[in-house]
């Protein structure tokens, strides 16, 4: 079958051309469109020698495509497609010049499109080439050719004429088996197990087997896909459901469709590699690559949910926004790192480039910007300094209500009236926020405005009555407990009441608070007094006039001191102060202070 065609290509002495087809012209095409979008990255200015560096080298734009192993071996394929032999040549590390050149060329068109066996995950698409294998700095390999009587390694070697700068070529050392390896390659083996229709039977120059497998592969792929993962799903179905509840086992049964996408991608990768020729293989390769990637990107994404939701449910209380803060900011790290694989390693684009360019538009961006980032740098720290959290009743300027989302650009907290206020985390970050969820007591202050006509005595009954309340309720902190009779008002006698009450939630303290104001009122109206209401009173009475007798004794005591000079104005003096310091009689005569040996004595 094969050898026949092999022994009609013209120019071979006894093979034919018929090989040299249209066969390239679309593997080509999707490998050149991949090549120029890693060119349009790395565009001009001469190559200095930064290979073994580890640093990205500036591409040559040679004009036949030689500056990057990719461009390479595409464009001398591309050559071989045009029948046009000298290009053809240009690619190749060799002596060789006219007739036999042109025979080397042919017969490596042919190894490269139907001899190879293995292919490398792809061809660097960098000026220095793949800094990451294990071969020397100027040397790439493309792939493996297994033959009947040993294997052999297609490689590249980056060479410089003259001061020409250096180029990729293929190695003078693969171009001296050429030959051999031309006379070695045998009928693969599956063109051998199908049918002489399928194998000669020839559609844009490849064989019809090739078209058939390239339809059923898609399709195949994913129903193995689909396959894998019903029966993974249907093995671990009980133990999810048992472990995690329900709930997990829905989040986990998303999860499908990205595995599914992953089997696709392995089942595409060794299909191709035993299936299709070189281009072929590259394209399908890249191809199977990128869908793993973004497989697992997809895959990342719902199992951080799913352990986002095992959080929520065994722990409630660390269920806040920093760990839906941690992942968002672990999802978004999960398709950040699926990007630069897929850009860098398997499209080959120089990210440094792309990244010294987005740092001029990236400094209009953070302008055009400023509030967005403002917002989630706060949305940040409110998170890592927690002065709010889930379910908070809190106050933030003018607003108050209980949180409940905390984003990464604003804050949801709904309002005593039920309606949501979304702020802005910049503008939450910069004022002042009170959260009254984080107290550990509420404060229990109040005013009593008692009646005038409340003699002296009645107060010191009030007082008492109110003091012993306060030191014997349960739910008040009797260390914080006092009142105090504070001032004459307009209208009334002013009774302060300062004391913490041990609750931490609103309902309880209302009832504490409620229970004591009942029990005061008791006690007032149990001394015989009442509260005053805001009034006057107009007393119509004889004035009996000033007491004489008292005045004169005032004026003659007021005398005695200007005759004496101690007058005490502005202030006695210190010799005074010191005598009549701690000389009066306090706590009062019956106090129960007094009892205790607490108060003072003259």
């Amino acid at each position: 079958m094969r050898k026949s065609v092999r022994e009609n290509r013209p120019g071979l002495p006894g093979k034919g051309l018929t090989m040299v087809s249209f066969r390239i012209v679309v593997a080509a095409g999707l490998v050149l469109a991949l090549a120029g979008v890693a060119s349009a990255a790395e565009r001009p200015s001469p190559a200095s020698a930064l290979k073994g560096t580890g640093q990205t080298e500036v591409a040559y734009d040679d004009p036949l495509g030689r500056s990057t192993p990719q461009g390479t071996v595409v464009g001398f394929l591309k050559a071989m497609q045009r029948q046009n032999y000298e290009r053809a040549v240009e690619y190749l590390d060799t002596r060789q010049t006219g007739k036999r050149a042109r025979e080397l060329a042919i017969e490596l068109e042919y190894i490269l499109t139907e001899g190879i066996s293995a292919v490398t995950a792809k061809l660097s698409a960098r000026p220095e080439g793949n800094l990451q294998d294990d071969l020397p700095p100027n040397r790439e390999e493309i792939g493996v050719v297994r033959t009947n009587k040993g294997e052999y390694r297609i490689r590249l070697d980056r060479v410089q004429k003259d001061n020409n700068p250096p180029v990729w070529l293929f190695a003078s050392e693969t171009l001296k088996f050429v030959p051999r390896i031309y006379e070695e390659i045998d009928v693969p083996w599956i063109e051998r197990q199908l049918p002489a229709a399928l194998t000669e039977t020839r559609l844009a120059g490849l064989p019809l087997y090739r078209w058939v497998f390239a339809a059923l592969m898609l399709p195949l792929a994913f129903v193995i896909g689909w396959l894998v993962t019903a029966l993974l799903m249907a093995l671990t179905h009980r133990a999810l459901r048992e472990r995690f509840g329900e709930t997990v086992l829905a989040k986990a049964a998303r999860a499908k469709n990205p595995m599914r996408l992953i089997v696709a991608a392995a089942v595409i990768y060794i299909y191709s590699r035993g299936v299709f020729s070189l281009l072929g293989q590259m394209f399908w390769v890249f191809a199977a690559s990128t869908m793993a990637v973004t497989g697992l990107m997809w895959l990342s994404i719902h199992l951080i949910d799913a352990v986002l939701e095992v959080i929520e449910r065994r722990r409630p209380e660390t269920a806040n926004a920093a760990v839906r803060l941690a992942a968002t900011l672990l999802k978004t790290l999960a398709v950040v790192i699926g990007l630069v694989v897929i850009f860098y390693y398997f499209a080959g684009i120089n990210l440094t480039a792309v990244v010294a360019g987005l740092g001029v538009g990236g400094i209009a961006v953070a302008f055009a910007a400023q509030k967005t980032i403002e917002n989630f740098f706060g949305g940040v720290f409110l998170v890592w300094d927690k002065p709010i959290r889930l379910g908070d009743y809190c106050k933030a300027g003018d607003m108050a209500g209980t949180v409940e989302h905390i984003g990464l650009r604003s804050t949801q907290i709904r309002t005593l009236t039920r309606t949501v206020v979304s702020i802005p985390n910049g503008q939450l970050s910069a004022v002042s926020i009170e959260n009254f969820t984080l107290r550990d007591r509420f404060l229990f202050r109040h005013t009593l405005n008692l009646r005038y006509e409340t003699t002296a005595d009645q107060l010191r009954f009030i007082l008492a009555g109110i003091r012993e309340l306060l030191y014997r309720h349960p739910g008040v902190d009797s260390r914080t407990a006092r009142i105090r009779f504070v001032a004459f008002g307009p209208s009334s006698l002013d009774l302060e009441i300062f004391a913490y009450v041990l609750e931490t939630a609103q309902e309880a303290f209302l009832a504490v608070q409620e229970d004591l104001l009942l029990r005061i009122m008791d006690l007032v109206e149990a001394a015989g007094s009442g509260f005053a209401f805001p009034s006057q009173t107009l007393y119509m009475a004889k004035d009996g006039g000033l007491d004489a007798e008292k005045g004169r004794k005032a004026a003659d005591a007021v005398r005695q001191w200007r005759e004496e000079d101690n007058l005490p104005f502005p202030d006695h003096r210190q010799a005074r102060i010191s005598q009549l310091e701690g000389t009066l009689d306090y706590p009062p005569e019956g106090s129960a202070m007094k009892e205790k040996g607490a108060g003072r004595k003259a």
